[in-house]
């Protein structure tokens, strides 16, 4: 009698708030009720389910999607009559009859349930389109809430009527059950009839059979016990129920209901068909740059959560042909599972308004499997090459020369072969800082252009001492070397209790007293490393490397995008005269040899790098309107010395790798192909102010 009692109470309770809310104006519960019904309308009606968001390149080409929800919005004609039938037949009988609430029902479920039978739910599809709209888009980041969104509680029933009540005055019955069809949930993350036709049966809801439409309406009831793939039986059992209420309420005759009975359940062989939410699912060669498009536009001032459930179309900067190049160039100098050695490549397109990030590629694919050669770091846009970029740090020793006056290029630079140099702000017990030139045959003095080709370590080191520390790492600041010079010098952020300056310092502040540095033994982002190309081929003109062409919303409006200004970092005469400068590497420099053996004979410009113990090596440059990076360097938990060879591998090999013979091979095999017949660019003069020493 105490359960009777109490059912027959909140039918009452819902009956009475239905059809006099006035009558409620007095007690606690109609007060909760009153000060929540106005504003969760508001809010059903303000609040946009989570779609899609869909990632392309530069022609609009899909390569990845991004989403919390997999939901295809459909419209009502996009939904198969089948479907429609199949959902009212067993949710709800009297769908297109009721004012959205079912009083009837509601009084006999209390009635049925307080007899000990089988708990019957009262609810019309108008109150579970409410009940679900809140727990999957109002409150689907909310655990409590959506925990008070199915309490089994007066309040929260009669809160759920009296929505339902208003949605039925002011809605129509085809809006409300295509909502419905919208936003419930089949299984994991399958939200919608649009994405279920897709998953399950590779089909859009216009097209759904009947024994299709009766399997999905079954499944609502309960998405995981009939779930076809993990409970086959029970779904299929579930299914044949809603074709028998299909032929119940004669939308379906006995005939149609039996031959639909006896087909199989149909779904695809290998799962449901769903995509990935994240960049993980993106092809090999767009991985990390769709990672750095999605970080890109969080910097800029979205969230994580919008990029997730906003629908957006992300139109990037990804040139396909390109990239598929530089994929096949690096994978093909470093196999993807070539244990310990990885190899990266970033093409940017050099602008005055704007550096177009083109292709971000690695012999790694980005993805969570070691075994197949995968990372879920970005490689190619974090300071992860932790060994540096070798000698191409030199470009930013000449850079700051230039500018200061300290040299031209044809300023003849000390290079007496064991130098040992004063470190800056030395005392007596500070050491020296003692270097080799890497080899016999330098001339002393030498050139600053012909030290640019042949790249003799004392010289730089020497010209460094004089321009000063902290003029070199601003260059390096100004000229791209943005983030890099933030992480520390394990290319992680900076760590303020440690007590070891590598770890606790900024590289911007813990090289300051540090020679090294033009030698390139500093993590380095190899796609900064590309962006300094591109701000020297700019004409001196910085811009942030720019993977967003455009966002546009769910309903196709333009979505600004913040960014930073570009900025004119040094004057033109002097970006152009030190490409000038560094157009002999591939012509009779260190990557010569690799030049002529790929029949390279385009007009560009270079530095290649190495690190000591050639953990390292680097080939930074430019051609037409390319800038480029291409970098290979250890990455596994044991680092060894690069070889040369057909795989470049580890190992103990005497002298290793080079710049010249590792890192640029890549360069030349991409852009020979990238370039193809087309007429070059000529090299840029060098102004005449910036030939001899100044000061």
């Amino acid at each position: 009698m105490p359960r009777f009692l109490a059912f027959c109470a909140v039918a009452g309770v819902l009956v009475a708030g239905v059809a006099a809310p006035v009558a409620l104006g007095a007690g606690v519960l109609s007060n909760q009720v009153a000060d929540a019904v106005d504003g969760l309308s508001a809010t059903l009606a303000n609040s946009e389910q989570p779609l899609v968001t869909t990632v392309t390149d530069r022609d609009g080409t899909p390569i990845a999607t991004l989403f919390d929800q997999y939901r295809l919005p459909v419209t009502a004609g996009q939904i198969a009559p089948a479907m429609k039938a199949a959902i009212v037949s067993i949710e709800d009988r009297r769908f297109y009859d009721e004012g959205g609430v079912d009083v009837k029902g509601m009084v006999r479920a209390a009635l049925h349930d307080s007899s000990g039978g089988s708990t019957q739910g009262g609810s019309t599809i108008t109150q579970q389109y409410v009940k679900n709209y809140l727990i999957n888009v109002v409150d689907r980041n909310d655990r409590a809430a959506q925990l008070a969104d199915q309490a089994d509680t007066i309040a929260r029933k009669l809160r759920e009527a009296k929505i339902a009540v208003q949605l039925g005055q002011t809605v129509s019955k085809e809006d409300i059950l295509t909502g419905y069809l919208d936003v419930v949930e089949f299984t994991g993350n399958i939200y919608g009839v649009g994405a279920a036709a897709h998953a399950y049966f590779g089909t859009t809801p216009d097209k759904l059979t009947v024994p299709q439409a009766a399997l999905l309406a079954g499944m609502v009831n309960n998405p995981n016990l009939f779930n076809p793939y993990t409970h086959p039986d029970q779904a299929l059992q579930r299914r044949n129920l809603v074709i028998d209420a299909m032929v119940s309420t004669k939308t379906l005759t006995a005939a149609d209901g039996a031959t639909a009975k006896a087909a199989p359940l149909g779904v695809l062989p290998d799962g449901p068909d769903v995509p990935s939410s994240t960049c993980l699912g993106a092809a090999p060669d767009a991985g990390f740059f769709c990672q750095y498009a999605e970080s890109y536009l969080i910097q800029s001032g979205f969230t994580a959560d919008q990029l997730e459930t906003g629908g957006y179309v992300i139109r990037t900067t990804l040139d396909p042909r390109v990239s598929r190049i530089a994929k096949a160039a690096v994978d093909a100098n470093v196999p993807t599972t070539q244990d310990g050695v990885a190899n990266t490549f970033a093409v940017i397109r050099p602008g005055q308004t704007t550096h177009e990030v083109l292709a971000m590629v690695a012999n790694r694919d980005y993805g969570t499997d070691p075994a197949r050669g995968e990372t879920s770091t970005n490689i190619v846009a974090g300071a992860s090459n932790v060994f540096g970029a070798g000698s191409s740090f030199k470009i930013f020793t000449s850079a700051a020369a230039l500018e200061s006056g300290k040299a031209g290029l044809d300023t003849p630079l000390p290079n007496q072969a064991g130098q040992c140099f004063a470190q800056p702000g030395a005392n007596k017990y500070t050491p020296p800082y003692c270097v080799q030139n890497d080899g016999v045959n330098y001339p002393d003095p030498i050139s600053l252009r012909d030290g640019l080709a042949t790249s003799p370590n004392v010289a730089f080191v020497n010209l460094e001492q004089q321009v000063g520390m902290p003029a070199v790492l601003d260059m390096a600041r100004r000229l791209g070397l943005r983030n890099t010079l933030t992480t520390n010098d394990a290319g992680a952020k900076p760590d303020p209790s440690s007590p070891n300056p590598q770890y606790s310092q900024p590289q911007s502040q813990y090289f300051q007293d540090k020679l090294s540095f033009t030698l390139g033994n500093s993590p380095v982002s190899p796609l900064e490393m590309a962006n300094v190309s591109a701000t020297l081929m700019s004409g001196g003109t910085w811009c942030p490397p720019d993977p967003i062409l455009s966002v546009t919303d769910r309903y196709g409006h333009d979505v600004p995008v913040r960014q930073q200004a570009c900025e004119q970092v040094v004057p033109p005469g002097l970006a152009d005269s030190l490409l000038n400068g560094l157009s002999q590497d591939t012509v009779s420099g260190t990557s010569a040899a690799a030049a002529a053996a790929a029949g390279w004979h385009h007009a560009d410009f270079g530095k290649t790098g190495t690190t000591q113990q050639s953990e390292s090596v680097a080939f930074v440059g430019g051609v037409d309107d390319y800038a480029v990076s291409s970098m290979v360097f250890a990455d596994g938990p044991h680092p060894a010395e690069i070889c040369p060879g057909t795989p470049v591998h580890l190992g103990s090999c005497g002298h290793g790798a080079f710049g010249g013979t590792v890192a640029a091979p890549p360069y030349f095999h991409a852009m020979n192909q990238i370039l193809g017949g087309r007429p070059d660019t000529p090299i840029p003069a060098a102004d005449p102010a910036y030939l001899r020493a100044r000061g």
